[in-house]
């Protein structure tokens, strides 16, 4: 294609390709572990009502004579259905009488305690502090703790579906950099929250910004490198993630408190602001949206720091005005002016572009939906939350790698679909194992984990490859959305279990099974070019028939 031409001049794997990746891994590292976040400052320690015997220290302990911390537990808070103490109630007046009873339960009733009307003691052994403790979250309030996840997702989903279309508008750098600078102030300032609402708005804010950056990441590594080079750069991307997953774990073990997190990797998002200026804006996009001359000084930029010499000799404007070789076809026909910036009805109106849409954010959905299944029954595991932390983010890393090889051998749409089908099958085996079979549960657990981590660094890819440059970012927002949709679906789907406890896994493991079958519906895209415009989606048919007609010529004229 004649931009792969271009690039070629303008150097297509050379040093300004390794610089960006390496930024956009970096930042990645730090901007992923945003979205994981309330696992540790939303964490809830154990608790128990705030007693006077216990927590009042102007009572001297002397006053109760020799009795032990425990004692003087046991007559103040009841025990619950294991024989632990109540989280949540207190005795109304200290329970003497139970310090003389040897193995027996009194019954006790429902008067005799009341609410933690007084507030509430945590145990610091593993959390100096988080927003539980800070605004007391737990209890009759607990449910608002999952508030904050959920404002911060609604966000992302808001997030995605308006910036990926300003990103086609105004441009991927432009958008990228004031995301970067916007989600540095939200998070910071989200420290110093005075209160929960305050909290909460600020997260929601943030999760807007969130993924536009690891989505325009991926688009502007895509569109700055050739086709055969375009799944190192978006494998890479997605392995950042993971490594800041896994780092991420690390970090909030030796820091204890939550507004100190927070601080430590909010921060550094202002450091990758004052870099991201630095980038060079998509010359695909540049061209797409008519902004020739644009496009041919990011062009001679990137020759330069790639060390073309010769590139500034051949990327002159006689390229974009004159002939056949001229810059402007390379978009091989240039769209109408009121194309070239295309809204969504503009999008969903052509026919092929529209149902490509729609079999993606299905299988985005699909995709996403057995992952966030496997996670939620992990962490029922039980076990340090930081060593989870880093297991997960370590899980997926390999078979992320692996997508690197497998695309040079395999095609699209067959490895996606092995992908799918291959998680559908782990949820569905270990569904039905029995709980002694531990070992092979956790195999096939991990084994899912592996597969569904390589099918979604798989889509992208693909999706790049079927998704015009004019639009790719817009795409992109639909595509989070679809796929936060999935998010959303996974934890409803365990109410199901008063109907059966193997009912919620069962549909874990047959949305990627379906998933799988829809990849056929998809042209296979290995070795072709990218789509410019809408048009050349709607004309994929035609151009391909006329490819083949023309190697079939060529083999008889040979002949």
């Amino acid at each position: 294609m004649a931009f792969n031409e271009l690039l070629d001049q303008a150097g297509t794997l050379g040093r300004f390709q390794i610089l960006q990746i390496a930024f956009f891994f970096v930042v990645n590292m730090i901007a992923f572990p945003h979205m994981l976040l309330e696992n540790f400052i939303a964490a809830t320690p154990e608790h128990r009502c705030w007693v006077p015997l216990l927590d009042n220290h102007t009572v001297s302990h002397n006053d109760t004579g020799i009795l032990s911390q425990d004692d003087l537990l046991r007559v103040s808070i009841p025990l619950d259905s294991n024989l632990k103490p109540e989280k949540c109630r207190r005795f109304i007046h200290p329970q003497w009488q139970l310090l003389h009873l040897n193995g027996t339960f009194p019954n006790i009733s429902e008067s005799d305690t009341e609410p933690c009307v007084d507030g509430w003691v945590y145990d610091q052994s593993y959390f100096l502090s988080t927003i539980v403790t800070e605004w007391d979250l737990v209890c009759d309030y607990q449910s608002q703790k999952s508030v904050v996840q959920t404002l911060f997702m609604s966000g992302s989903l808001l997030g995605s579906l308006i910036l990926g279309r300003l990103s086609d508008r105004y441009g991927r750098k432009l958008i990228y950099t004031w995301c970067l600078l916007l989600m540095a102030i939200m998070e910071t300032s989200t420290a110093f929250a005075p209160n929960f609402i305050i909290f909460c708005i600020l997260r929601f804010l943030a999760g807007t910004f969130v993924m536009n950056i690891l989505s325009n990441s991926i688009s502007l590594t895509s569109e700055w490198t050739v086709p055969r080079y375009q799944h190192i750069g978006v494998t890479l991307m997605l392995c950042a993630c993971s490594i800041g997953q896994m780092l991420f774990g690390g970090v909030a073990f030796a820091i204890r408190d939550w507004y100190t997190l927070q601080l430590v990797v909010s921060i550094p998002l202002f450091v990758c602001f004052l870099l991201s200026r630095l980038l060079v804006e998509s010359a695909r996009w540049l061209i797409t949206t008519n902004q020739l001359e644009e496009a041919l000084k990011a062009l001679r930029r990137v020759a330069y720091i790639n060390g073309k010499k010769n590139a500034g000799e051949i990327l002159t404007t006689e390229v974009i005005w004159e002939g056949e070789t001229s810059l402007r076809s390379t978009t091989l026909e240039e769209p109408d002016k009121s194309s070239t910036t295309p809204l969504i009805f503009q999008m969903l109106r052509a026919t092929k572009l529209r149902m490509r849409i729609l079999y993606l954010g299905l299988m985005s959905m699909g995709a996403t939906l057995p992952m966030m299944g496997l996670f939620l029954n992990l962490q029922e595991v039980g076990g340090s939350i930081f060593m989870l932390q880093i297991l997960f983010g370590a899980v997926p890393l390999i078979p992320r790698l692996s997508v690197i090889f497998i695309m040079k051998h395999l095609n699209r749409r067959t490895t996606q679909s092995l992908l799918f089908f291959l998680v559908g099958i782990c949820m569905l085996i270990s569904t039905f194992l029995p709980k002694e079979m531990q070992t092979a549960r956790v195999a096939l657990t991990t084994l899912g984990i592996g597969a569904g981590s390589s099918a979604l660094t798989f889509l992208p890819i693909y999706s790049n490859e079927l998704i015009p440059t004019i639009c790719r970012s817009t795409f992109g927002g639909i595509n989070n959305l679809l796929s936060g949709v999935g998010s959303v679906l996974a934890p409803l789907l365990m109410t199901l279990v008063v109907y059966s406890p193997h009912l919620p896994w069962i549909m874990y493991g047959v949305f990627p099974m379906l998933s799988g079958l829809i990849v056929f519906c998809l042209p296979e895209t290995r070795n072709q070019p990218f789509p410019e415009t809408i048009q050349d989606v709607e004309n994929s048919k035609k151009q391909s028939r006329k490819i083949k007609e023309e190697d079939a010529s060529l083999k008889i004229t040979q002949f």
